[in-house]
This record gives C-alpha cells, sequence and structure tokens, in this order.
C-alpha cells in the first residue's frame, strides 16, 4: 500500500492551511490586544507626567509603551507570514489537484483492489 495516497495529502494540505488560517487570526487578535495595551500604558506615561510623578518612572513607562508596540507590530508580520504560508498550502493543493486529481480519482474507481501493492516487487522486474 503506498504511504500517502492522493485523498491523505489532500486532507493534509487542507487541514494545514485550516490550522495556519486559524492560528494567524489569533495571533492577529492577540497583537492588537497587545498595541492596545502599548496604547493604554502611553496614556498612563502622559497622565503620571501630569501628576508630576519622577521621570525615571514616566521615560520607563514610556519604553514600556514602545516595546509593547514593537511587539504587536513584530506579531502582526508574523501573522501576515502565516497568511503567506497559507497561501502557498493552497498553491500546493491546488498543483496536487492538477498533478493527481484524475490519477486518485481513476484509481479510486478502479476494480483493482489493494492487492496489487502486496505484490512483490521483483515480479514487475521479470521479463
Amino acid at each position: 500500500m503506498p504511504e500517502l495516497t492522493y485523498a491523505q495529502l489532500a486532507g493534509k494540505v487542507i487541514a494545514l492551511a485550516k490550522t495556519i488560517t486559524k492560528d494567524g487570526e489569533a495571533i492577529q487578535a492577540l497583537a492588537r490586544n497587545i498595541d492596545e495595551e502599548a496604547a493604554d500604558t502611553a496614556r498612563v506615561a502622559d497622565s503620571i507626567g501630569a501628576m508630576r510623578v519622577d521621570t525615571a518612572t514616566i521615560g520607563e513607562t514610556q519604553e514600556l509603551s514602545k516595546i509593547m508596540a514593537g511587539i504587536s507590530e513584530a506579531a502582526i508580520a508574523y501573522a501576515a507570514a502565516g497568511n503567506t504560508t497559507v497561501k502557498a498550502a493552497h498553491a500546493a493543493q491546488d498543483q496536487n489537484k492538477a498533478s493527481h486529481y484524475n490519477i486518485g480519482e481513476a484509481a479510486s474507481r478502479s476494480p483493482v483492489g489493494s492487492a496489487i501493492y502486496d505484490v512483490n516487487r521483483d515480479w514487475f522486474t521479470q521479463e
């Protein structure tokens, strides 16, 4: 029996694309949350500045806001790379279908069962 059939390959590629899409959406949602937290932290820095808190604390809060914004940008870029991977998975599925779909369909309709895969390879080399 073959290690990987057309149907298995198609199913795995589709499942991979769905998983990457779902994970990418989750990462983007988390990145948006981090971005909102960064904006809130910047507002806190402004607020504590108005209360005349020491400049070191204000500076640290502003720096934290910048770091959080950078993390958000990196997470969004990471999710975008996932979207590229999804497109590649779909392209692989399309190529697989174009190259092998008819073969897979013919094999699934064939009256020859899986017994053909149990044939000794040496038999095919005989004259």
